[in-house]
């Protein structure tokens, strides 16, 4: 029973491509699809701004002429050069419960990646922070975020067994909505505000936050997340994709900044509704039903959980306090829509400076999820 392996290099082999991973967990309930347009975005060169600095190829693995596997090859020069590696990535990697088909597939794009002179493979990762990343190792039994991966508990069990080692965790929480806010956090918000002569602010227009503050928004990330695992600072392409991409579907009563006495940013908390039923339901489409239920999710019968999408606070305002203040006020917005838990998202194992933040909080550590590497 021969696998072979193919580069996309159509358009029908690209739908194969994204639609391979809702073939292969469409009767699983834990796994939440991508939506296709957006997959296609991030696949062209033409809509997605990464390729301003990254190479990819993406590659189908065939066995006895029937699709069962999957794998993008990515390069991000601007990460090798931040790290001073020569890593090549591997991402969006699906295949059935054959050993032989991950191995293929990963030889693939090892194969690939010394032909471009690198020296190593990590992965699951993306073009950069904003893809998916990281392999699930625990919580099969959790549903999963529009933000993550989901995938099969023989996915690492093939890893380890093809060489690969742990090159980091990242965890994942739910925090639960407590009926008020917690004494200890309150106190240190107020403390915080008045220290350094923060303000609160808030908009009910995307189009004015995206004009006052979008660029600084996803500045603060560069600037926050640059000593994060695999971190390559966002281009100022990106950061008008995603100006343009993410702040008109934000639910502005969910977004707080946090400015400094001059309006300068220094703190940044977005975060919506579960998504994830509502992507079930619609299967990966926008057309012909699956607007409906992500409109009804996001305005009309929202989720009982919420994903934190995004806390980003200024370097020199970390381990301050600036988070409780985010906090203080967003969960008195989270109580009034009657939110029960936010999911935290992934955050690395290490970085006890994120994790400090949910300690006033009732938590429940239910999701790890890894990146592996391999010497090539």
């Amino acid at each position: 029973m021969a696998i072979t392996v193919k580069k996309v290099t159509t358009k029908k082999e690209l739908k194969d491509f994204i639609r391979f991973n809702y073939e292969l967990y469409k009767d699983n309930r834990y796994s939440v699809p991508d939506l296709y347009d957006d997959m296609l975005n991030t696949f062209s060169k033409k809509k997605n701004a990464a390729f301003e600095f990254c190479e990819a190829d993406y590659f189908l693995a065939y066995k006895d002429g029937k699709l069962v596997g999957r794998i993008a090859g990515i390069i991000n020069k601007r990460a090798n050069e931040t790290w001073g590696k020569k890593d090549v990535r591997f991402g969006w990697i699906d295949f059935i419960d054959d050993i032989e088909v991950s191995k293929i597939l990963l030889e693939t794009v090892e194969k690939w990646g010394r032909e471009r002179g690198m020296t190593h493979i990590q992965g699951p990762l993306g073009f950069t922070d904003f893809d998916a990343e990281g392999m699930l190792v625990e919580g099969y039994d959790q549903l999963s975020t529009m933000a993550t991966i989901y995938n099969y508990p023989y996915y690492p069990e093939h890893m380890e067994k093809l060489g690969y080692e742990k090159d980091a965790d990242w965890v994942e929480y739910k925090i639960y909505i407590p009926d008020g806010i917690p004494e200890k956090h309150q106190r240190i918000s107020d403390l915080i505000q008045r220290k350094y002569s923060l303000k609160i602010k808030k908009y009910t227009s995307s189009k004015a936050i995206a004009k006052e503050y979008g660029q600084a928004i996803f500045e603060l990330m560069n600037e926050a997340y640059s000593p994060l695992y695999g971190f390559s600072p966002l281009s100022q392409g990106q950061i008008k994709q995603y100006i343009k991409m993410y702040l008109p579907i934000v639910d502005l009563r969910m977004l707080t900044l946090i400015t400094d006495a001059n309006d300068a940013l220094v703190g940044v908390g977005i975060s919506m509704p579960s998504l994830s039923v509502a992507l079930q339901k619609a299967k990966g489409r926008i057309l012909p039903f699956g607007w409906y239920h992500l409109l009804k999710a996001l305005f009309v019968k929202r989720a009982k959980v919420l994903d934190l999408l995004l806390v980003a606070i200024k370097p020199e305002y970390q381990n301050k306090g600036v988070n409780a203040l985010l906090f203080s006020d967003l969960i008195p917005v989270y109580q009034k829509l009657g939110f029960k838990y936010a999911e935290s998202n992934p955050e690395l194992e290490m970085n006890g400076k994120v994790q400090a933040q949910w300690e006033y909080f009732d938590t429940e550590l239910h999701k790890r999820r890894r990146a592996f590497v391999k010497a090539i």
